[in-house]
């Protein structure tokens, strides 16, 4: 059954070390990251799962001791998922790898954690269906997820200006805020794939998993540096 969720954007440039310079433009989102995973802790999970976009080589589940690396974004920076020794054929994509370093950042011990990789085109009932799954693993599941909003927010985002953008990830906020498992499965797939939507498919994961579990929600963050969509929930 899920007791927790954190909902968390997933650029590496939250890491410090990737940002370089710019890094203090994303202080705001790191610390309400390190709130939300704080939540986590305190509702004392059995089982701890990340979920995050990924493509084809990040696809399915990674286990607890996998790796991830930030060499491919110009730094010679590993993570590692949870303790362990694990040596996975396997690197963790860079959503998950985010995840594990902001689970390093906050030095989790409190329960195994695992990962799972879904890609973009996901269908919506495939996404529900697989959070039912992760949700009935344990007793006490909580949820790490990652995933952005829009990419289309200004003229300098990196899939340009899409006006249907703000609307959007205005209604992705709201839902995220108040764990609201409807909206989040009512979210267009199509129209998230044309506005560069990454986090469509993870939130859908987590509606399908919360089904039942009667969470509320709360908004930490919400912003759209760099013309991308980025939000910070908890769910207790």
């Amino acid at each position: 059954m899920l007791v927790a969720a954190a909902v968390c954007p997933c650029p590496p440039l939250l890491v410090p070390e990737v940002a370089a310079g710019a890094a203090a433009e994303l202080d705001g989102a790191r610390d309400a990251c390190l709130d939300a995973l704080g939540v986590l802790a305190v509702s004392r999970p059995d089982r701890l799962v990340v979920v995050g976009p990924a493509g084809a080589e990040g696809r399915g589940t990674h286990p607890q001791g996998a790796v991830g690396s930030f060499a491919g974004f110009g730094v010679d920076l590993r993570v590692r998922l949870g303790a362990g020794d694990a040596a996975p054929e396997r690197e963790l994509p860079p959503s998950l790898a985010v995840a594990a370093w902001l689970l390093e950042r906050t030095g989790w011990t409190d329960a195994p954690v695992e990962a799972l990789g879904v890609g973009e085109p996901l269908a919506t009932d495939r996404c529900l269906e697989a959070g039912r799954g992760l949700a009935a693993g344990a007793e006490r599941v909580a949820l790490l997820v990652m995933g952005d909003g829009s990419a289309c927010r200004t003229l300098k985002a990196p899939g340009y200006l899409d006006e249907r953008a703000t609307a959007f990830d205005a209604e992705a906020a709201r839902a995220l805020g108040a764990a609201d498992t409807a909206a989040l499965t009512a979210l267009d797939a199509a129209l998230a794939y044309e506005l560069k939507v990454a986090g469509r498919a993870p939130w859908q994961v987590l509606a399908g998993a919360a089904e039942g579990a009667r969470l509320g929600g709360e908004l930490l963050y919400e912003d759209a540096p760099y013309g991308v969509g980025y939000f910070v929930a908890a769910w207790s």
